[in-house]
């Protein structure tokens, strides 16, 4: 079966879990070694309860009482809200990275102490979120790939570049995501032809990658926000090329369809969340092995396996083969999306790209 990448990555359950625990005696809670953790909804939250909760309360002790977080960023504000109050919605919540930011700003985060983190050696840099003084946000709980993807039937070979969104011959076959903030396509202009996406430093740079970017769009046939539909056109042929998610794309080549993923020389991009602590949380100590656990190398794998993500951790550190680590991710150094605009220019780079690309 596809798994529809929307419930994994996009859809996010609305309700909050059982409330359980508020039911309990405080002596009984206060003895009783629990956790609230917040993760995406649907098929994303169904397989941490299956495959990942049970195994951490096993090794632990600590029991967890999973919450699906409501959409977009609804669910910062819940968290923002509660922690005025001096509550927590959830102990340890995974947050987008430009989520992770905003919390930042309000000082939301309780930083997280690495001495009590003994696996996290193992993260790669970019998965350890921080305070502008240095103190540690968030770290990498997750992360999945987006990548240029093909019809089979249409390109008989894979193109190896993010250039050839831009060739002629390409003209009315692309299917690319609809916003600025999830399409990244702006990284992948100033990676692609830029020298990097710290051309993106300055709003001079910014409107000359925007500029680069706008010669793109006589290629595109869809800009999509439903990302079934543009599966569905992948498949059929009908709209043979564009950016899609890795792993998903790779359950539809499994599946039969004749579709491909491919990393292009610069590099897949790369999205994540991060594992944060609420400021209001009184579940430190519990956090802190929680935290830990989820960057041990075997558990990262088992992700891998289970849930179709990218390891957070060095690729050597894990069991997993080369057959399964390629289902998931890629050697090529990542085009990493440069979250600090979405979070200090959002307004205007969502005008530009209405103006520019989009409109």
């Amino acid at each position: 079966m596809i798994i529809n990448s929307i419930k994994r990555r996009t859809l996010l359950g609305a309700g909050l879990a059982g409330a359980s625990m508020l039911a309990m005696p405080a002596v009984l809670r206060a003895q009783d070694k629990s956790l609230k953790v917040g993760v995406y909804g649907g098929y994303f939250k169904d397989s941490f309860d299956k495959n990942i909760f049970p195994e951490f309360t096993k090794a632990t002790g600590i029991a967890i009482e999973s919450v699906a977080e409501p959409t977009g960023e609804a669910w910062l504000v819940q968290l923002e809200q509660a922690a005025r109050a001096g509550q927590a919605p959830a102990d340890v919540s995974m947050m987008s990275q430009v989520a992770m930011l905003k919390g930042q700003a309000t000082d939301l985060w309780t930083p997280i102490d690495m001495t009590k983190i003994q696996n996290g050696s193992n993260l790669l840099d970019r998965f350890v979120n921080k305070y502008p003084d240095g103190r540690i946000a968030g770290i990498g709980a997750v992360s999945w790939y987006i990548t240029l993807v093909t019809n089979t039937d249409v390109y008989k070979e894979a193109p190896t570049s993010w250039q050839a969104f831009w060739d002629p011959a390409n003209a009315d076959k692309l299917g690319l995501l609809a916003l600025v903030s999830n399409s990244f396509l702006l990284e992948v202009t100033a990676k692609t032809f830029m020298g990097g996406t710290n051309a993106l430093d300055t709003e001079e740079g910014i409107l000359k990658t925007f500029e680069k970017l706008a010669e793109v769009k006589p290629n595109v046939r869809l800009w999509y926000r439903d990302e079934a539909q543009f599966e569905q056109a992948l498949k059929s042929g009908e709209i043979p090329m564009g950016q899609y998610y890795h792993d998903v794309t790779g359950l539809a080549a499994a599946d039969g369809h004749p579709v491909r993923s491919t990393f292009p020389k610069e590099g897949g991009i790369q999205d994540s969340g991060c594992w944060a602590l609420s400021r209001a949380s009184q579940k430190v100590e519990e956090a802190h092995i929680f935290i830990d656990y989820m960057c041990q190398p075997a558990v990262q794998a088992t992700l891998s396996r289970k849930v179709g993500t990218s390891p957070t951790v060095k690729r050597e550190s894990t069991d997993l083969t080369d057959k399964e680590f390629a289902a998931v991710s890629s050697d090529i150094e990542p085009i990493v999306p440069r979250y600090d605009l979405y979070q200090t220019k959002s307004d205007w780079l969502n005008q530009k790209w209405t103006e520019l690309i989009v409109g």
